[in-house]
């Protein structure tokens, strides 16, 4: 079922339960299995309703599913057989035994005849496992927890336990939506349309002239609920609701009864000073728990009430996803890679563990970092320069408080919980673990100075802001002690202080609505409060989702309030409020079960949300609770103990997330990678440059300020006048964009480079202690800092560079050699290899995101290693058939696509030890697997040289085709054919001993084609660069061909005089397998047939592997990034 098909069942459900068809909606829930009801089961449960609780049950999980299902039915069945029991109705134990309880025998036969023994017992509480059994109220109670726990676990019903955050009556106003189109597009309109039937199409039956009103409350569909109070704040689009008496936002008069799961009722809002007194106080209106379908604000009602026309709604781009349902377009739909900073551009080494970012308000680039020992920096995210880097010190020690001054005596450790830069960036201030706080001034460049000292709070000083309530800027802090202060930013003079909150405040938030200046706090005890500019106490008392440690934050426009929250179970919640009636909007999913850590957010462009989770970055429209994408940053994101900690600069150009090591990773997207490219340009064009160029010297904050707001026409210039320049164009990042260095001169000879010599590039063979046959399998770790190999012996090979002074970045790389790894044990990791020779068995491997464990096969069972201590963790999957070439879920390491000699793929879950789904399409055994999370697809590709694209929710094959193979040309029977996606996971390589080409995954169009010629030597293998503009290609007469991806052009030919000793060179010795680094777009690793590993990377003088040929308009600056649609096989150079 597609996407919207889906969705439609949703708002089916939520029309069936807003007329009361109780009955029918839980029967729509069971046959659709898209929403189990928890509220309807625990009732179900509570009642004793068996019956109802299995065949409920049966929509979403059978008692052999998992070993979860099976206690989930086990444990009904048993208390129903004590129940039985318990009434001395021993018939119908005994009934219950043999009908529903025998099926248990065959997995615990033991437990079985305990089970039966019970029906001697005159009391079965004799039996002392079950003497503290007690009533049958109180039994369904515990069981029901027990259950509610083994539902959550249950795989089977992740995404299934909370129903979308809809409006309330979506349907209805659907359909009221089209019955204005429909009315709309009457010839002869009449002023009151009488619409009788939904069945047909409505048109006006009477000519008329006259404009119609619109029929959106036809009482044909009932009349939609009125939005009840005030006008809600920040009200927009072209019709504004009728203003209230009073100018200002005024709370909500009746609040909505509709309230929602895990959240109490209360609004949200803030008062004006002529509020009911009754208001002025903390209160929390009690929730209703007869709600099962939480429904949202009725906002869109206001906009209802029109004279004539579509509704805005209407009027408004859907921001339906074209991945998302395919055949499903808009013209305005929006491509979220083209939007979200998505290309891994740079890699910052900190020192220690980032704790809080900020990039400045005006110099975009320029990125604040706080950490857990208390360190500060400042980065110019362009040139990759650390500006700024400041140890924590207390200034003036004798200021501050004596129990303060005992405390760094006792334990001089301290971190960084909060730092941000000032709303116009000349501040910027530093929350700390210990009581206070520091306030710099900013002047440009690196120069930063001590502006104030604030011994702000006893204990820790959890998070920071600016403000400007009447027109003075202030700093807003929050503690331990329960409280929130406001300060002068001046001169640190105390000018509030809010007292109310229970438990140590946890984060605050300051905004204006109008003319009103307010803060939001939140504290952990989950509590949010809100505070005016005086001292009349909190008006608001709201508990947030989580009940734990929340943060809020606006819009970029001010319009929309968001919190992220989680609680302390690890469960993590994004929400939007309706502040008007102090409900929450909506609830973003996505979230993992049980975070590490708390999860921390951003908004940006009025548009997007993200937050750090599971080893990844997620990222929200705001406008569609389902999860937009995920982004992994290339790997290294840290998982345990915390979450990445993330920020958006202030366009949502560049997003900094925080790395494993200490490192900090810089994402951009289109926008942002010309930002970048301007200091790329001038380091390219400084190296060429006849005079000496001096760093620019910037007296002042206020010169760039001055600058951006007289209009610049170039943003660019500017940052560059503030931020310097950096000749050297190697340190310009880790994965570097190309721009400069892409334009050719029109008046110079492209020429093919050729590198012969060793003196041409850097090239490093790594040491080997055993003798290696050859080299099956190669890969980067995700950190970038090992190479792993797998071997023809079935043995794997682990090289770690380490950081030192030579490799200050500890990172891979051809001019320092790494160290052959082993644990002190000295295991080795060996694959099983059953009976074959593993010199003719298909190695495969596949390595986690996290880098912790390896899951590897060489003919015999699939092993799972860990990479710390080498141990064998589990092996499984005996053949035949063996296992050819595995692929990790990019979202859940647990899930495993394995292809198989017999042609068949395998949908493995290591979790339950179970296999899902079995694929079949392909004819040989299969070669290649690569997923896309944009897209929710596998691709495959098999020895048979075909393709086949399956849908990775439902497992369905969606498209086939067999490679396009040169007229004439013959592939042996057993060739691989091997598939990759394109960092925009939309398009993919597909590398075949005769071809390298690429194919657009969701029509599966071959785009661009290169094709070998018939008498040279076969492709071994090829991979894009971690960029993806980049294609290195493997071929067995040892040459190594660099291309560019967006084209398929010949750019650079390494042959192998150029790495190979000259006694091996004219031997038989070549690459089997090639391996791109996973931030260095310029590095690759060769495998070769004799067992040796050899990393390669361009001279430093070069900085690249050649320069594109000129297309066909002369100007190679307009090679698209991604592949563009053009003739296949038409423009390859002869080798």
């Amino acid at each position: 079922m597609s996407s919207l098909s889906r969705e439609l069942v949703f708002l089916i459900l939520q029309f069936l339960d807003e007329e009361k068809f109780k009955e029918t909606v839980h029967k729509l829930e069971q046959e659709s299995g898209f929403f189990f009801n928890m509220k309807y089961f625990e009732d179900e449960v509570h009642s004793g309703n068996w019956d109802e609780v299995e065949k409920y049950l049966s929509g979403f999980t059978k008692v052999d599913d998992n070993r979860y299902s099976m206690k989930i039915f086990f444990e009904i069945r048993k208390q129903k057989y004590l129940e039985a029991l318990d009434k001395h109705d021993r018939s119908k134990a005994v009934e219950i035994l043999v009908k529903d309880l025998k099926v248990f025998a065959t997995f615990n036969e033991e437990l079985f005849k305990e089970i039966t023994q019970l029906l001697t017992l005159e009391n079965f509480r004799e039996n002392e496992q079950l003497s503290k059994y007690g009533d049958t109220k109180s039994a369904r109670a515990i069981m029901l927890v027990e259950l509610k726990k083994l539902i959550e676990a249950n795989p089977l019903f992740r995404d299934k336990l909370q129903f979308p955050h809809l409006k309330n009556s979506r349907l209805r106003t659907l359909i009221n939506q089209s019955l204005n189109w429909q009315h709309q597009l009457c010839k002869n309109p009449r002023p009151n349309p009488d619409i009788k039937t939904l069945f047909v199409d409505h048109t006006c039956g009477q000519p008329n002239g006259a404009r119609a009103p619109s029929p959106a409350n036809n009482p044909l569909l009932g009349s939609l609920p009125k939005a009840g109070g005030f006008p809600p704040l920040g009200a927009h689009g072209p019709f504004q609701p009728t203003p209230a008496p009073v100018p200002t936002p005024l709370w909500m008069s009746n609040p909505s009864t509709v309230t929602h799961p895990a959240v109490s009722g209360g609004p949200i809002g803030l008062g004006a000073p002529s509020i009911p007194a009754a208001l002025k106080h903390p209160r929390t209106p009690p929730t209703n728990p007869s709600v099962d379908y939480p429904s949202g604000d009725s906002e869109h009602v206001a906009k209802r009430g029109r004279p004539m026309g579509i509704s805005d709604e209407v009027n408004l781009p859907v921001n339906v996803l074209p991945v998302t349902f395919p055949g499903h377009g808009h013209s305005q739909a929006f491509n979220a890679p083209d939007d979200l900073p998505r290309t891994l551009v740079r890699n910052l080494t900190q020192g220690s563990s980032p704790m809080s970012m900020d990039f400045h308000p005006v110099q975009q680039t320029l990125l604040l970092v706080g950490t857990n020992v208390g360190d500060i920096g400042l980065w110019e995210v362009g040139s990759k320069e650390k500006l700024v880097s400041r140890n924590f010190k207390v200034w003036d020690l004798s200021a501050c408080s004596m129990p303060l001054q005992a405390a760094l005596a006792k334990d001089p450790g301290v971190s960084v919980n909060r730092i941000i830069w000032s709303p116009d960036g000349s501040l910027f201030g530093v929350a700390y673990s210990r009581h206070i706080v520091q306030i710099y001034s900013y002047h440009g460049g690196d120069d930063v100075r001590q502006h104030l000292e604030i011994d702000a709070h006893a204990g820790g000083v959890n998070d920071l802001a600016f403000s400007h309530p009447n027109k003075q800027l202030c700093v807003i802090t929050c503690g331990d002690d329960k409280t929130i202060k406001v300060w002068d930013a001046t001169n640190g003079t105390k000018q509030y202080t809010f007292e109310g909150h229970e438990a140590p405040v946890y984060s605050v938030c300051p905004h204006y609505k109008e003319n009103i200046q307010f803060i939001f706090s939140t504290a952990l005890d989950g509590k949010i409060k809100a505070w005016l500019y005086d001292n009349l106490g909190s008006r608001v008392d709201y508990d947030a989702p989580g009940r734990w440690c929340t943060t809020m934050a606006y819009s970029a426009d001010g319009t929309r309030l968001f919190s992220c929250g989680t609680s302390k179970d690890g469960d993590s919640y994004i929400v939007e409020w309706n502040e008007s009636e102090g409900a929450v909007k909506r609830t973003y999913q996505g979230f993992r079960k049980r975070s590490s850590g708390v999860v921390q957010f951003d908004t940006t462009k009025n548009r997007f949300l993200a937050a750090g989770d599971d080893f990844s970055i997620k990222f929200w429209d705001m406008d569609n609770i389902q999860l937009l994408t995920i982004l992994d940053a290339e790997g290294g994101l840290p998982g345990l103990p915390a979450s990445p900690r993330i920020r958006f600069n202030k366009d949502g150009t560049l997003l900094a997330v925080s790395a494993n090591e200490n490192s900090i990773k810089i994402l951009a997207n289109s926008d942002g990678l010309r930002l970048l490219r301007t200091f790329d340009n001038l380091s390219y064009d400084a190296s060429r440059a006849s005079e000496s160029v001096t760093k620019p010297a910037i007296n002042s904050i206020s010169a760039a300020a001055a600058a951006t707001s007289a209009g610049l026409a170039d943003r660019g210039a500017s940052v560059v006048a503030i931020a310097g320049m950096n000749g050297d164009a190697r340190n310009m990042g880790d994965v570097k964009p190309r721009l400069a260095e892409e334009t050719n001169d029109k008046s110079k000879i492209w020429k093919l480079t050729e590198i012969n010599e060793t003196s041409q590039c850097r090239s490093l063979r790594l040491q080997e202690n055993l003798r290696i046959t050859k080299i099956s399998r190669l890969i980067y770790t995700n950190s970038g800092n090992a190479i792993l190999a797998l071997a023809s012996n079935a043995i794997h090979f682990l090289w770690k560079w380490q950081r030192n002074d030579r490799n200050s970045s500890g990172k891979a790389t051809a001019t320092v050699s790494p160290q052959l790894w082993q644990p002190t044990s000295g295991i080795l990791m060996t694959n099983d290899v059953a009976d074959t020779n593993p010199e003719e068995a298909v190695p495969c491997f596949a390595l986690s995101k996290n880098d912790s464990y390896v899951m590897s096969a060489s003919g015999g069972k699939i092993s799972l290693f860990n990479m710390m201590t080498f141990k064998t963790m589990t092996t499984f999957m005996p053949p035949p058939p063996a296992a050819t070439f595995l692929a990790f879920h990019p979202q859940d390491n647990n899930i495993i696509a394995i292809g198989m000699d017999d042609s068949t793929i395998q949908i493995y879950n290591v979790r339950v030890d179970e296999v899902k789904s079995k694929l079949k399409g392909h004819s040989k055994r299969i070669t290649g697997l690569a997923f896309s999370h944009v897209l929710n697809v596998l691709v495959s590709s098999g020895a048979d040289a075909q393709l086949c694209v399956w849908s990775s929710d439902g497992w369905e094959k969606q498209k086939s085709r067999f490679l396009q193979v040169p007229a004439g040309r013959t592939s042996t029977g057993q060739s691989d054919t091997r598939v990759q996606f394109h960092q925009d996971q939309t398009h993919f390589l597909v590398v075949h001993e005769t071809q390298l080409a690429i194919y657009e995954a969701t029509k599966l169009d071959c785009v661009k084609q290169w094709v070998q010629r018939e008498a040279a030597a076969p492709i071994s293998h090829a991979t894009f660069s971690c960029d993806s503009l980049l294609v290195y290609a493997s071929f067995l007469d040892a040459t190594v061909c660099v291309f560019s991806a967006a084209n398929l052009r010949l750019r650079c030919r390494i042959n192998p005089t150029a790495y190979l000793p000259a006694s091996v060179s004219n031997s038989n010795v070549h690459p089997l397998v090639i391996a791109a680094h996973p931030q260095e777009p310029n590095q690759f690793a060769l495998g070769l047939s004799d067992g040796g590993v050899c990393v390669f990377e361009p001279l430093e003088s070069e900085g690249k592997w050649g320069v594109p040929p000129p297309v066909e308009n002369g100007s190679a600056s307009s090679v698209p990034a991604t592949p563009s649609v053009g003739p296949s096989g038409s423009d390859q150079p002869q080798r």
